[in-house]
């Protein structure tokens, strides 16, 4: 934790192992007793000090809890005890919180994940997990990580962002803007690709929040991000293993029960497994208008990147192929710049090749940097034809 100089990291280790020794509840009294006990000064400063020290140190995120709290942070990241980032949009920056030690980390972690009930020790040194307020929880503990445990924490905002807004922040450009409106109108399916962190569920969530109200939207997820403000969502969240490794719900089966929910929007927060196959396989039978998002390095690179999750559940690549030939209309690919910024980089459609295999057709092209201009790709034109015209 971030020591003081009134509350130095060695005076609250001290007061923690006296107080250790007698259980009781942590309160400013316990903790002057345990000062005077050390022989360390009593003063109303140092007391309180010391109390809100090891009060964080007991509920939600310890010494992270003003950076979770920050305005605008997306991001906190810990990497050991001496090296603790945030990201508030514009790329990582380093914070001014540091912890006494290895140990102070590591029992953070283990706290973080014991609130969402999972195990986190020697023969399990990872966890993942989203906590009860909505942020997402990683951990990975010493010395499978290196310099020290590791903690990620991705922090929802609340209420999400709106189109206009992500247009005014620079995130989509205004023209591209009225683009995305209309795909989502015009009910076309749609996947957004791009690297952690990219923006994908921003932007998912921005556009979901536009579909009409009289829309169901059945929203599947691993962990639950996607919280689009719009009046009729219905979200199902799978479900790891527990400790005695039973129990688990995974994606893939949950998208099944989503088809049979009635939603004219089928929405998959992330597709990272065979829930690709139940996707594509819905959006091929009448599902209209459903979406995901997916990890890609490129828009280019979705076709291989479905292609290898479809091979792994099982289904093989011509089918895979032309599988996503006839389902996804469009791809919407965000990227980071050089700056650190999130920004949409590219749209592309899907186009069957002589060889039956599925190459993407570049759109629209946004070279990095805020005032780069828009480039217009080969298939913009088939594009505006499947949206009936925008030009």
């Amino acid at each position: 934790m971030s020591a003081s100089p009134e509350a130095p990291g060695v005076v609250v280790e001290e007061v923690r192992e006296r107080l250790a020794g007698s259980p009781g509840e942590l309160t400013p009294h316990r903790v002057a007793q345990a000062l005077r006990e050390t022989g360390r000064p009593v003063g109303d400063a140092m007391v309180l000090a010391v109390h809100e020290a090891l009060r964080r140190d007991v509920v939600g995120a310890g010494p992270l809890e003003p950076l979770l709290r920050t305005p605008g942070v997306t991001d906190v990241l810990v990497n050991g005890a001496e090296a603790v980032y945030l990201d508030r949009g514009d790329g990582l920056e380093r914070s001014a919180v540091t912890f006494p030690d290895e140990s102070a980390v590591r029992r953070l972690a283990q706290r973080l994940a014991g609130l969402g009930g999972r195990r986190l020790d020697d023969a399990a040194p990872y966890a993942d997990l989203r906590l009860a307020d909505g942020t997402r929880f990683h951990a990975v503990l010493a010395p499978v990580a290196r310099p020290g445990t590791v903690i990620s924490l991705r922090v929802p905002r609340g209420g999400g962002y709106t189109l206009d807004e992500l247009v005014a922040i620079g995130m989509v450009p205004q023209t591209l803007g009225l683009l995305l409106d209309r795909i989502l109108l015009r009910r076309l399916a749609f996947l957004i690709s791009g690297g952690t962190g990219s923006g994908k569920t921003t932007l998912l969530a921005a556009l979901l929040g536009r579909a009409p109200s009289h829309e169901r939207l059945v929203v599947v997820e691993d962990a639950s991000e996607l919280r689009p403000e719009h009046p009729h969502v219905v979200a199902l969240e799978g479900r790891p293993a527990n400790v005695e490794g039973a129990g688990a719900i995974e994606v893939r089966t949950l998208v099944r029960q989503a088809l049979r929910m009635r939603p004219d929007r089928l929405v998959v927060g992330e597709v990272r497994g065979g829930e690709v196959v139940e996707l594509l396989a819905a959006l091929n039978t009448g599902h209209e208008g459903g979406c995901g998002t997916l990890h890609a390095n490129s828009a280019l690179d979705v076709p291989a990147r479905v292609e290898a999750l479809a091979l792994a559940a099982g289904l093989g690549r011509e089918a895979a192929h032309s599988q996503l030939a006839s389902a996804v209309d469009v791809v919407v690919h965000l990227a980071r710049g050089p700056d650190g910024v999130r920004r949409l980089a590219q749209i592309a459609v899907p186009a069957r090749t002589s060889s039956g295999l599925v190459e993407m057709e570049m759109a629209v092209e946004v070279p990095a940097g805020p005032d780069a201009p828009i480039e217009e790709g080969p298939a913009l034109g088939r594009l505006v034809d499947r949206l009936g015209g925008l030009r």
